[in-house]
């Protein structure tokens, strides 16, 4: 089977990988166009921009899809059928319609929940004890298309958004090889989505920012969700982003919402809505990222600051 595969970051290749293993012939890859990065702002290219190339396949890089130019590449390629996960765009109709057996996506959710963009990240936050990936025929919509299997995958209470998106990237890896097979042998179906859809809309920096008076486990998913990403502020205005933690869920004595109630053991308790988080790695900005009882002894923090 001739077929386009279409992604980009890290586990769009992994994917790419699994399928490039079953001897499947992949006339091309498209991915998005490298993009600056670090200090630095070098050119990077994205991982199935690696993967491929490593692979010996032909990669395209188009800054727009919906465009004549890519029509006529896309009549060249002349795909029977095309593989995307995570490619970052939506899909114009002539792409959609063009192979023979279709479009298939790995969408990272167990669809209808969590539609769209971020929907690792959404689920963790949401504090969801299960997530998975759902292989689907797409359509114009976003993550609309009728279902062809799942996946399923737990999300323990101590992953954070990489151990889960590792845990993802292997049901993806099997879920589209297996939808590959039962196209081949004939066996494929399609199921609708049922009633029930929720969206999991891109991260914006707004997501970010820890909300103290938020309970404590609802502030630690969010920190565990967009691991490294997640920050507050220090008393002199300068973000300190939360790498990893703890929780307690049980209420203490004393103390206002951010307030840092003790600096021991390697720990920072800070009172929360409810409960207490725990921070046990951090990064100051402009800073490496440090264990917790560094950034005590730096003395860049102490009992009865403020944070947020």
């Amino acid at each position: 089977m001739r077929i386009m595969f279409m992604g980009t970051p890290e586990i769009a290749s992994s994917v790419l990988e699994a399928v490039a293993q079953t001897g499947e012939e992949i006339a091309a890859v498209v991915t998005q166009p490298d993009k600056p990065k670090g200090r630095g702002y070098n050119m990077t290219p994205p991982p199935v921009k690696v993967t491929a190339e490593r692979l010996g396949i032909a990669v395209s890089q188009p800054d727009k899809i919906r465009t004549e130019e890519f029509a006529r590449y896309l009549d060249e390629i002349d795909p029977e059928l095309i593989v995307v996960v995570a490619y970052g765009k939506i899909l114009p109709k002539f792409v959609l319609d063009k192979p023979k057996y279709g479009c298939v996506n790995a969408h990272a959710s167990l669809l209808p929940k969590y539609r769209g963009a971020a929907p690792i990240q959404r689920a963790i936050m949401d504090g969801e004890r299960e997530t998975g990936v759902t292989a689907m025929y797409m359509d114009e919509g976003l993550d609309t298309g009728d279902m062809i299997l799942t996946r399923r995958v737990e999300i323990a209470d101590g992953d954070d958004f990489f151990d889960v998106h590792d845990k993802l990237a292997k049901a993806a890896s099997e879920a589209i090889v297996e939808t590959i097979g039962r196209i081949k042998d004939g066996t494929v179906t399609r199921t609708p989505q049922p009633d029930g859809a929720t969206y999991a809309h891109k991260i914006e920096d707004a997501d970010m920012v820890i909300d103290f008076s938020c309970g404590a486990k609802r502030v630690y998913d969010k920190i565990r969700a967009l691991t490294p990403s997640a920050y507050t502020k220090t008393p002199d205005g300068k973000r300190l982003r939360i790498v990893a933690g703890e929780y307690d869920a049980a209420d203490g004595d004393g103390g206002e919402c951010g307030q840092i109630l003790s600096v021991s053991g390697g720990r920072i308790a800070v009172r929360c809505g409810s409960g207490t988080l725990y921070i046990t790695k951090c990064q100051p900005e402009g800073k490496r990222a440090m264990g917790a009882a560094d950034l005590v002894n730096g003395r860049r923090i102490k009992t009865g600051d403020i944070l947020g």
